[in-house]
């Protein structure tokens, strides 16, 4: 075990968790929504604390993350748990664990400084906290941030955007980049569908923006449930008024855990909001999970140059010169060194 950070003590032993938006409440012997931090005489701890169910080795693409060193590799981990309950998740194996096994934490120890010793075993850039939202396992991220920015090495989250602000600022200054799921731009969507709130999300866009975290994002498609284009519309407006320069993956739902009732994204809905993204004003806006629909490469926003092509999960800088376009020397928004 390890205690947790961002809480604090309240009335008759229990405790206030700050660490997400769901500031749970937590008596005496009992766990949050996340399943994975539990309140011990007073005290919050970490029950996943370099528990990793999952150590992969991943090209960077994949996060998806493309403007940060593409034709990279990241090295990936996850612990079990997550505070989102999503019904269409891919990974709810390990997401919904402790869920799902009544409680069971499962994991194979490693230290932080184990995952660095493979982080450069493996010839990766970056290291990648994934899978399930990084911020349940907030503690072994940190520590494993502080070490790999001391080697040099990129730290990356992929996340649901769910953190509080205060936690926002202090993983701030150890992470280089991250992708946020904007699921939907409805607040029913997110209490129906994945038992949050959208706000936070909103906000913690801006908030990484601001401070100078890249800052990519990703939608995932459902056909009957975030597909229209009035919807997504305003999510590209809203990104715009962050910042023409975030990246915008919009990738395809399939049918999985408790969401089996809807069709899989058609190539021509990726297409359509593509170009609705692209028409609103964003720069940057990819097709996802979804070959050959011409929508993964980088172009100049100034002169349109191909400065990154990709095929698949692999990528390879064509035009791109101390983050500038060789062509018309336009600045191009991302970590390319």
């Amino acid at each position: 075990m390890h205690e947790a950070l961002f809480y604090k003590p309240i009335e008759k032993k229990a405790v206030l968790c700050n660490l997400c938006h769901h500031h749970c409440r937590i008596p005496q012997g009992k766990r949050g929504r996340c399943g994975v931090r539990e309140n011990r005489e007073g005290r919050l701890f970490s029950l996943v604390y370099g528990r990793l169910v999952a150590e992969h080795v991943d090209p960077v693409e994949k996060k998806p993350m493309f403007h940060l060193l593409p034709g990279s590799l990241s090295y990936s981990i996850a612990t079990v748990g997550c505070n989102f309950q999503c019904r269409h998740c891919q990974n709810y194996e390990i997401s919904q664990y402790p869920a799902l096994h009544h409680g069971q934490i499962a994991g194979v120890g490693r230290s932080p400084a184990a995952v660095l010793e493979q982080t450069v075993a493996a010839g990766c850039a970056s290291i990648s906290y994934t899978y399930v939202e990084p911020t349940i396992f907030y503690e072994f991220a940190y520590d494993c941030c502080v070490l790999a920015k001391r080697q040099g090495l990129r730290n990356i989250f992929v996340s649901n955007g769910y953190m509080t602000a205060e936690v926002v600022r202090h993983l701030a200054p150890v992470l280089d980049g991250i992708n946020i799921d904007l699921k939907a731009f409805h607040s029913e969507f997110y209490q129906t569908i994945c038992k949050a709130r959208l706000e936070p999300v909103l906000e913690n866009i801006r908030l990484f923006h601001e401070l100078g975290v890249l800052v990519e994002v990703t939608t995932l498609v459902i056909p009957g449930l975030n597909d229209s284009e009035a919807e997504l519309s305003t999510i590209a407006r809203f990104l715009r008024s962050v910042s023409v320069n975030i990246p915008w993956h919009v990738s395809g739902f399939y049918p999985t855990y408790k969401m089996l009732d809807r069709p899989a994204t058609s190539p021509e809905s990726l297409i359509k909001t593509r170009e609705i993204g692209l028409a609103e004003g964003l720069r940057f806006v990819y097709t996802g999970n979804l070959r050959g629909l011409g929508g993964e490469e980088t172009h100049c926003p100034g002169c349109n140059s191909l400065l990154v092509h990709r095929q698949g999960f692999s990528s390879r800088v064509i035009d791109l010169e101390n983050g500038h376009c060789r062509q018309c020397r336009e600045p191009v928004h991302g970590v390319w060194q």
